[in-house]
Formats: C-alpha cells, structure tokens, sequence
C-alpha cells in the first residue's frame, strides 16, 4: 500500500512517515499543498492524509481540486482545530474522514485500516491464483491450505502480483509501488523479494506460480487448470 502524506510541519510529517513504513507502508511526503496536489495526480495511492492549513494552498481548496479532476482516492484530513464547522467543511470538501490534532498513532493507524477496507468491495475481497490465497483484511496467506508467513514488504508485493495476475512486473513498478520516492533502493532490491517469494510460495509445490520474463520482469501465472 502507498500512501501520500501532505504535512508542513516536518516533524510531524517525518514522525508518520516512520511510523507507516514501520507498518509496511510506502509513504511519499509533500510540505505545501501546490506539491501535494502534484503527487496526488501525479501517482496512484492507496490513501491521501491531508493537512487542512497548508502553505500555497490549504487542504480544503487541494481536496475538493482531486475530487473535481475525478481523483477518488481516500482522503483523511489532519487539523488541530475541533469545530463542528471545521469539519463539516472538511468533509463537503470531498475528505473521507477526519482526524483533530494532536491524535493517538493507533487511531490514525486504525483510521487508515477502516478507509482502506471501504475503498473498494475489491479491496476487501479475498484474492486467489490457483490455490494461492490472500487475505487482504486480515493478512492471512495460504496455499494449498496451509499457511504461508510473510513480511510486510513480502505481502505488499505479493498482493500486487495477485491484484494483476498474467500481468508482467516490471522491476520499476515494482519498486515505485513499495518504496516511497525519495527512498534509495539498491538496483537487486526487487529481485531479492522475488527469490523470497518464491522460496516460500513455491519451492515445496510442484506447479510454480511465479515466474521470470527474461528481460521484461516478472509474472504470477494462474494455472492452466484454474482457467478452465
């Protein structure tokens, strides 16, 4: 999952951003709200969490520009003022929720979870390819029915390869999904998790699922038998 945090106080914004990565987050980080707009447009995230008094442009103006370029990614909205009025406005704007200044990182940490399972029916639903599943609610891997411990990073990639079955992974996208931006990362990076994955969904089945495509990237492959 990534997630875009738009914060001018950068002690804040640093605190989030270690915080969600800690949870397997990637988390790209805006100061100003001209900024923040650009990556919002600019790149597909999972969740947006908006300050409302920004530099450039406030939060109000940021979201209800997303929402009117038809830009429906869930927006929950930072402010350290409590009144109703505040957050009504907030919440007209287009945000999907809203969370008062200061808060406890568990309920920020159970917001994202509860805007995250409503973002789509598909979001929730249970994912499968050939007798691999995932359970995107509950983080619960199988196959064959037995199940299968992953890291964080190790879910976060799988669950995208089962979100694009049959479809090749470049190593770009691949990095660009579960690394922020400004987030170094070392040029094998990729091809390590894929020798994870594959250690621990298939090297103890006789049908392979993920496979490598020789100068393009990687794919998981639904079987034969599944399509039939």
């Amino acid at each position: 999952m990534r997630i875009l945090v738009v914060e001018d106080n950068k002690r804040l914004s640093d605190s989030l951003r270690l915080t969600l990565e800690d949870d397997g987050y990637a988390v790209d980080t805006a100061y100003d709200g001209l900024d923040g707009e650009e990556m919002a447009q600019m790149a597909e995230y999972d969740i947006i969490i908006l300050d409302i008094m920004l530099p450039n442009k406030d939060g109000l103006d940021v979201c209800r520009e997303l929402r009117n370029k038809r830009n429906n990614t869930p927006i929950l909205m930072l402010t350290a003022r409590d009144a109703l009025d505040d957050r009504v406005s907030g919440l007209d704007s287009g945000a999907d929720d809203y969370l008062v200044k200061p808060f406890e990182v568990d309920e920020l940490r159970a917001r994202i979870r509860a805007l995250l399972r409503r973002e789509s029916s598909s979001k929730s639903a249970l994912l499968q390819v050939g007798d691999l599943t995932l359970d995107p609610a509950t983080h619960v891997v199988e196959r064959d029915g037995k199940a299968i411990e992953l890291t964080a990073k190790e879910f976060s990639l799988l669950e995208y390869f089962m979100r694009h079955p049959n479809h090749i992974i470049t190593r770009e996208m691949a990095e660009s999904r579960l690394w922020s931006y400004d987030h170094i990362v070392s040029s094998n990076v990729v091809d390590v998790y894929i020798r994870r994955l594959r250690r621990k969904i298939d090297d103890s089945h006789e049908v392979k699922l993920l496979e490598t495509i020789r100068g393009a990237g990687y794919r998981l492959r639904v079987p034969e038998e599944s399509k039939n």
